[in-house]
């Protein structure tokens, strides 16, 4: 069963949280938006804490280092069946600052070619109301799940 780990930076800005959201690199990516931004994550095997994961995931897709407390946001199964844990941590970063790691892939496709690409092409801050509308659905409760334990206290 393949699994990842993400982290969710949030902020409040004029007492209104905002959330720091990954475009994927590549391709396939390139003209899509709404729906399309995820929490920086990756995968990971059974030898390492899914913690652990979401912060080494975090530092090479942003180039940013995240520092706790971490807050549980709990686990959604993407319709790959992938499964994802996902933690949220407050913090702030200048999204300008991107420094992503990179993926090979054959492009164009059949061409023989190989292509280096970004695994993050953008970062960016969104308020709760648009961070909804530019998630991947699957990734729509952890957000849920962060201002719900914002709302009761638990986010400090």
């Amino acid at each position: 069963m393949r699994q990842s780990a993400g982290l969710l930076m949030f902020r409040r800005r004029d007492g209104a949280l905002e959330v720091l959201l990954a475009h994927p690199g590549g391709p396939f990516w390139a003209r899509k938006d709404d729906g399309a931004w995820a929490l920086p994550k990756g995968e990971y095997d059974d030898q390492e804490e899914a913690l652990a994961a979401a912060q080494r995931e975090f530092t090479e897709e942003t180039g940013f280092t995240a520092q706790g407390p971490f807050i549980s946001l709990g686990e959604v199964r993407q319709r790959s069946g992938k499964r994802v844990k996902a933690w949220a941590f407050e913090g702030d970063c200048d999204p300008a600052q991107l420094r992503s790691n990179e993926f090979e892939m054959e492009w164009p496709p059949h061409s023989g070619r190989m292509k280096s690409f970004p695994e993050i092409d953008k970062l960016a801050w969104y308020g709760a109301r648009e961070a909804r509308l530019k998630l991947l659905p699957s990734q729509l409760p952890f957000l849920e799940r962060l201002e719900q334990g914002l709302a009761a206290g638990s986010g400090g």
